[in-house]
Formats: structure tokens, sequence, C-alpha cells
């Protein structure tokens, strides 16, 4: 899964929670609809046709269709405002639900994993498919490969990582539906035993997809710092402001998709102590407008002064 690179286009970084929302809907309750009509057929055609990858794509695209509704409640939730219990928003629900999509992809990909080991333990019991199974494979292709293509659209436009997550989840379903297809054809041509290959191929793709969220979102959550590119675009926001003559210290964190972060601000040693709040104040609003921002915490200090904040050993105390 790719990572968001918002550095080279603070410009368009910036969109309301209504927009986020409201895209984040619209193209789960697509995905909604592809799942359910996937789910139904892949697993009834699967038993029909006697096919167990067929049968682990359709439980994929069920795992899909739970994913959709996880992140149609985080939206629902992220997009509340800051309230007294949550003074910086409720943007995190959207970090957790990729969580829980990573940890519904790792439960999955290992209940698939242990089913496709059973059937490689009985090769004998593994029957020749019906031809009807690779024409629904097909068809699960084509549509799991246009929703990912729509829903990374929607996703990269409003800068929403919940959202690539579930359009990547998408993607993980296609590339299974390809290696079924394969698994079906070489069933068709002799080899019955490339079919319960073919589950066991995918469980491997979906456990290290559900691996990769759930890793990710768990430094999310523990506070990891954004990207280097974005940290150094933010900088360079603040040292074109009137008045800043240095930048240091600049921490960042990630609140969901939006940043909170602190900096110290150098400014002139001889200017007031109103001028040096007037730029620091000027400073946080052209960051917040030009990057996507929650909240900046600035630090005035005087140029050329030894910054106090940092001394190896505390200021004595006073008397």
């Amino acid at each position: 899964m790719p990572y968001l690179d918002l550095a080279d286009d603070p410009e368009d970084s910036r969109h309301t929670a209504a927009e986020r929302a409201s895209a984040a809907a619209r193209s789960t309750w697509i995905s909604v609809g592809v799942n359910l009509v996937l789910t139904a057929v892949q697993i009834s055609v699967g038993i029909f046709a006697k096919s167990q990858g067929l049968i682990a794509d359709g439980i994929h695209s069920l795992s899909d269709l739970v994913a959709d509704f996880v992140v149609l409640l985080a939206g629902h939730h992220s997009k509340k405002g800051a309230d007294e219990d949550h003074p910086y928003g409720h943007q995190r629900f959207e970090t957790a639900a990729s969580l829980v999509l990573g940890l519904l992809l790792l439960a999955v990909g290992v209940g698939m994993l242990w089913s496709a080991f059973r059937k490689l333990e009985t090769p004998e019991s593994v029957a020749q498919v019906h031809v009807l199974a690779l024409w629904v494979a097909g068809a699960s292709l084509a549509a799991k490969e246009l929703l990912f293509r729509y829903m990374l659209k929607v996703a990269m436009r409003v800068k929403s990582s919940m959202l690539v997550a579930n359009a990547w989840h998408a993607r993980s379903d296609a590339a299974s539906s390809l290696v079924v297809g394969v698994g079906i054809i070489g069933n068709l041509a002799g080899y019955p035993i490339l079919d319960p290959i073919a589950a066991l191929i995918v469980g491997f793709m979906v456990t290290k997809m559900g691996w990769e969220f759930s890793w990710s979102a768990m430094h999310d959550l523990m506070d990891r710092a954004v990207d280097v590119q974005e940290v150094a675009a933010i900088r360079k926001t603040l040292l074109e402001t009137p008045g800043v003559a240095g930048v240091h210290d600049v921490r960042t964190r990630k609140m969901g998709d939006l940043i909170v972060m602190d900096a110290h601000l150098e400014v002139a040693a001889d200017i007031s102590v109103e001028a040096g709040h007037d730029i620091a104040v000027l400073a946080r609003q052209r960051v917040m407008q030009r990057h996507r921002v929650l909240n900046l915490m600035t630090h005035v200090d005087p140029l050329h002064c030894p910054d106090l904040d940092h001394l190896e050993q505390p200021l004595a105390p006073l008397r």
C-alpha cells in the first residue's frame, strides 16, 4: 500500500470533514453493492462447482463487505468536531478503522491458509471443478479491479489513508481472483491440486496485506511522525514567513490523516513580545492554510540566544 505523499501539493491537501465524509460514504456504498453481489455469487457458484479457490475468494469478498461497514462507521465518527473529551477532534477513528481492516484481513488470511493446508493434506479429496467457476472468477477479477481504481482515485483526491487501505483491500481481492482463475484453469486441464494451491496463495496474499495494514496503523496510533518530505515543506512555509529568521525542533504526529505539530521559531532578539507573538500567529496561519495541519504550537526564541528549553542541566530553582 503506498503512503499518501502530500508534500508536493500543499494547496490541494486540505479538505473539509464534510467533503471527506461524503466522498468516503459514496465510494464505500458502491463497494458495498459490488461486494454483496460478488460474495453471494462466488460462494454459491464455488459450492456448486466444487472450487475451494472460488469459495476462498468469496470469503475474501465477504471480508471486504464487513470492511466497508467498518469504514462507514469510522467515517461517521471521524467527521465529528472537537469536544471537551476530544480537544483535537475524532480524526483517529480513521486510524482505528485501518487497524480493524488490517486485523480483519489477517484473520481471514489465516483461515484461508488453514483450510487450504487441510485440502493439500488429502489431495485425493480434491474434485474437478465446473467450468462455470472460471467465468465467475474472471468476472470477479474485472469487477474488483475497476472498483479498486475508482476507490483509489477518490482516496487520493480527498487524502484519506483509511480509503486507501480499503481500496487496496479491493485490489487484494482482484489479485486473489486472478490466482483463483489460474488455479481453476489448471484444475480443468487435469491438475486438480492447483485449485487448493490457488486458495493457499490467496491466503498468503491476504495475510501479508493484513499484517502491513495493522502494523502501519499501530505506528500511527503511537504518534508516528509524518514523512520527511512533508516536514520539509512545512519548514519551508515557516521560514518564508516574514519575521522568522530560523526554525528548529519541528515535531509532528499524525491525527488520523491530519497533523498535530510544534515548532520553535527564531526571531530578532530586539523586537517586542507583541511583535514576536504576531509573527508566530502569522506563521501558524500560513501553515494551517497550506498544509493538512490540524494544530501548530509555536515557541518563540530570540535569534542567536541559547534555547534554555534544551539545556543539558536544568536551571537552578528561583530563590
